[in-house]
């Protein structure tokens, strides 16, 4: 059954430029004594920690509802303009908690669970804000999927990456959804057909990460790339993000056909014309963050 997570939308969430359709319900029956996820927000950058390292971050349906939440929290919000998602512990995250899937827990609890990770990730990619993974240790199966699924991802080099559910009985199906859009074909089926794990720097030569870094300076970089994010207007970035995923998904002249209406669309953006302005007159923009119109 469909869930409401916000007021205001009769089949789903609208954040912005998105909406979102609910369908999973998470179950907490026991309060844990520390947070499963870490909210903070500060000059328009949402840091989100997964905060449970004694299961190695495992993407519990607990764990799962408590990101959602934290991601959802005010994304509407015009002081928010970049989430970065990271880890506790050496490991970001390992995926599945395996004890969610056994048969005792039975067929329904197992489609919420698929049901609820399906939900993060395409919210992730759906929201008007970029989402940047902060990655230091292991990432495999969902966890890496995680990564796949963010916008842009910094990896430390001692990060690995890999989808070993093959291993256990359990091919790694919805993670190859986010990594086959993410690597080349061939590098995600010998991930996926042999669980063994990829390297940092091999995750970069392929596209799963967008940069790799020393352990030292993985929150300066990142955090460096997302201050640069919240220098540019949030309803371009928005427009931006969302006709990114729209045109990949299209054929080369949809793609075009698409692309350029957008482009249209956002010349008519009262942050559109004032960039434009400000170019001319050689000065720095005073950006609105209003998803305002300057003209028809």
């Amino acid at each position: 059954m469909a869930r409401r997570l916000l007021s205001g939308a009769r089949d789903g969430v609208r954040l912005g430029t998105f909406t979102l359709l609910s369908g999973a319900r998470g179950v907490c029956t026991q309060a844990p004594t520390e947070p499963l996820t870490v909210r903070q927000q500060s000059n328009g950058i949402r840091r989100i920690t997964l905060n449970n390292p004694r299961k190695r971050n495992a993407l519990s349906l607990s764990m799962l509802e408590s990101l959602r939440k934290d991601i959802l929290s005010d994304a509407g919000s015009e002081d928010l303009r970049v989430i970065v998602i990271s880890a506790r512990g050496p490991v970001f995250s390992s995926g599945h908690d395996l004890k969610e899937l056994t048969s005792a827990q039975g067929r329904e609890h197992h489609t919420q669970v698929f049901l609820a990770c399906s939900e993060v990730m395409t919210l992730i990619q759906d929201l008007p804000v970029p989402v940047i993974a902060m990655v230091n240790g292991v990432a495999t199966a969902a966890g890496c999927q995680l990564v796949a699924s963010c916008d842009i991802a910094v990896a430390t080099e001692r990060s690995t990456f890999a989808t070993p559910g093959v291993n256990v009985g359990l091919f790694c199906s919805t993670p190859a959804v986010a990594i086959g859009r993410a690597v080349p074909r061939k590098v995600a089926m010998e991930m996926l057909f042999t669980g063994a794990p990829i390297t940092a720097r091999d995750a970069l030569l392929h596209g799963l990460v967008s940069r790799v870094v020393s352990e030292e300076r993985l929150e300066e970089e990142t955090l460096a790339i997302a201050q640069r994010v919240c220098q540019a207007s949030r309803p371009v970035v928005a427009l931006g993000k969302a006709t990114f995923y729209r045109q990949m998904a299209q054929g080369r002249d949809a793609a075009y056909a698409t692309a350029s209406k957008v482009m249209v669309d956002n010349l008519a953006l009262r942050d559109g014309q004032e960039g434009i302005r400000a170019f001319i007159e050689k000065r720095k923009p005073t950006w609105s963050h209003a998803a305002e119109t300057a003209h028809d």
